[in-house]
């Protein structure tokens, strides 16, 4: 996942921004638990929304107060914790280390060593969190695969690239409780990663036309992928209604306020960023969480 998954704070009640924050520090600390100190590194704001979909379904779930490693003198905080906590936490650092992974493959032998000692600091906990999450890891994997031919082919077939994407995270889905939860989550993720890998594409179509790398809408569209731009706003945001209309048919509880301000307010403002060009400038917004206060770093842009 690639941080576009944000929520607006500034519309959140006091209450809906600790629950946030719960589930926040609930992922960071199931992470370093289960998996290191190390692994608290890889916290983004896309994991917590995927951590939040998966504990939803427990209700108020278990709550424990613990403190925060980085902030050792801060009073402790109420974190989420729980089965689909850990979960989330294997899932988030499998879908990191093929991240990693990928980036390797991208890169050549020596540009590409910073990911390889960033990998291999992570291969331990990789190792546990695939061993306990085999079927998502081995779902991960054919995925990536998939598209990784794809890409080797320059393949035109923009769909058929995003719709492999997209069936990745639908496997996170797993995890869930109950089976319509399952089906309905499934969905949800499925149109998240599909959205996640058109934004994805749109904002890195300068820097990969610079170093010749494949760039699926402009595979598509043949070097006039900014002309284009009217179909990909157009296809991005049916997969944001959709993602929505999934939302409304999950048993959120108090969890509800929070999924609805990232599905309805947070990623269309991020859409509107990435499209405009003003994503790759905000980086007050983009460091990572654990830098500044949650506050300021989830400010709209």
């Amino acid at each position: 996942m690639f941080g576009y998954v944000r929520p607006a704070l500034d519309r959140l009640g006091p209450g809906q921004k600790d629950a946030y924050q719960s589930a926040y520090c609930g992922l960071c600390h199931a992470l370093g638990k289960r998996h290191g100190w190390l692994a608290r590194l890889t916290l983004q704001y896309d994991f917590t929304f995927l951590a939040i979909l998966l504990t939803a379904g427990e209700g108020a779930g278990e709550r424990v107060c613990k403190r925060c490693p980085v902030h050792p003198f801060r009073k402790p905080r109420t974190c989420a914790a729980g089965g689909r906590m850990d979960a989330a936490a294997d899932q988030s650092l499998i879908l990191t280390w093929h991240k990693l992974s990928d980036d390797v493959e991208d890169h050549g032998f020596f540009t590409g060593l910073p990911y390889r000692f960033v990998r291999l600091l992570f291969r331990r906990a990789y190792r546990r969190a695939a061993a306990a999450q085999s079927a998502f890891d081995a779902q991960v994997r054919k995925g990536l695969a998939r598209l990784r031919a794809l890409e080797e082919e320059n393949s035109p077939q923009l769909d058929q690239a995003a719709d492999t994407f997209a069936g990745i995270l639908a496997c996170a889905s797993s995890a869930a409780s109950g089976e319509k939860s399952r089906r309905v989550l499934e969905q949800l993720l499925y149109h998240l990663g599909r959205w996640i890998y058109l934004m994805d594409a749109w904002d890195d179509l300068d820097d990969d036309r610079k170093r010749g790398r494949y760039n699926p809408l402009d595979a598509r569209f043949q070097g006039q992928a900014r002309e284009n731009r009217a179909y990909l706003e157009t296809t991005a945001v049916h997969s944001l209604r959709l993602m929505g209309a999934a939302g409304e048919l999950l048993e959120l509880g108090e969890w509800r306020p929070i999924v609805e301000n990232i599905l309805y307010v947070g990623l269309p403002a991020v859409h509107g960023a990435v499209l405009d060009g003003r994503w790759k400038d905000m980086r007050d917004i983009r460091r990572r969480p654990h830098e500044r206060s949650l506050r300021s770093a989830g400010r709209e842009p």
